[in-house]
């Protein structure tokens, strides 16, 4: 995820990193060399008197804002279904923090060996990251793991779901040596579910694209709606028309790019989310907690 000054009107104006320029930029140039050449022909075909000068292959311009109108309004509409999917996956590592510090906070007040459940939630979101990026292997588990316990949740199809596992395994260890009662039990264990949860809504996120029919479509009528255009601005607006063709291309391409980039969250661009600082949040609280050892001040020492 970019940092950047939201009040920095000119600096976020004039960026280039994190834009949909890189993106974009090569068919937006494309689109910008199409019009010159139509204007080019436009001109040429003029000066020979080869076709009208006021009616440029046939094309209706009201026809055309009207196929733009209904364009900007499905990319509009996809652009809020990304979105959507971007902030339904940060309030999920929402979920994720305060879910895990409740439960180590529960853990190490009530339980036994709290430094052990720290590790374990530090090692679940650690490889629910890993999971999210595509990456199946216990690296950087392993730091806050035995070797024991890395191997055996190696075996799983999804690494993450072993370390819950372990998790509860933990809890209900705690229960059997008579530190949780079966009322504190419960309340872990729904923290924990809570975290599953998320895990479940992250990987729904990532797993199910939109549907392809939709996507296709917008590009389609972007390629039809831009090859068209210079046609239509070529004979009222003349040698403007590749300057208006680069904004109208750089809007629809980009906003469109835009939509794509965030359509997964979990991905490694730019603009997606810092899981690497999410993960890391939560493992330092969660060592913390399991180390912190509060010193309370009686009433009567105070007085």
């Amino acid at each position: 995820m970019i940092e950047y000054n939201r009040y920095s009107w000119w600096k976020t104006a004039f960026s280039f990193r994190g834009t949909a320029l890189p993106r974009a930029g090569w068919r937006v140039f494309t689109c910008v060399i199409y019009a010159l050449l139509v204007q080019a022909t436009f001109e040429l075909g003029s000066d020979l008197q080869l076709f009208d000068e006021q009616r440029f292959l046939g094309i209706d311009p009201v026809g055309h804002a009207v196929v733009g109108s209904l364009l900007g309004f499905l990319i509009v509409f996809r652009m809020n279904s990304s979105n959507n999917r971007y902030w339904e996956g940060r309030s999920h590592w929402g979920q994720l923090i305060n879910s895990s510090r409740n439960l180590v906070r529960f853990g190490c007040e009530y339980g036994e060996r709290g430094s052990t459940l720290s590790r374990l939630v530090a090692g679940y979101v650690i490889s629910l990251r890993r999971s999210l990026h595509g990456q199946r292997d216990t690296e950087e588990v392993d730091v806050y793991l035995p070797a024991e316990l890395c191997e055996q949740v190696s075996r799983f199809g999804n690494i993450p779901t072993g370390v819950t596992s372990a998790i509860s395994h933990w809890i209900g260890e705690q229960y059997r040596k008579g530190k949780l009662d079966s009322m504190q039990v419960r309340q872990m264990e729904d923290q924990l579910s809570k975290m599953v949860d998320a895990q479940g809504g992250c990987e729904k996120i990532q797993k199910t694209p939109l549907p392809f029919i939709y996507v296709a479509m917008i590009k389609q009528l972007i390629l039809a709606y831009l090859i068209t255009l210079p046609l239509v601005l070529c004979e009222r607006c003349g040698w403007w028309s590749p300057v208006l063709m680069f904004v109208v291309s750089l809007a629809l391409l980009g906003m469109e790019e835009a939509s794509v980039e965030i359509e997964d969250p979990f991905g490694s661009d730019g603009n997606c989310l810092d899981l690497e600082a999410l993960t890391l949040t939560i493992a330092r609280d969660a060592g913390q907690l399991a180390l912190f050892k509060p010193v309370f001040i009686c009433d009567d020492q105070h007085d």
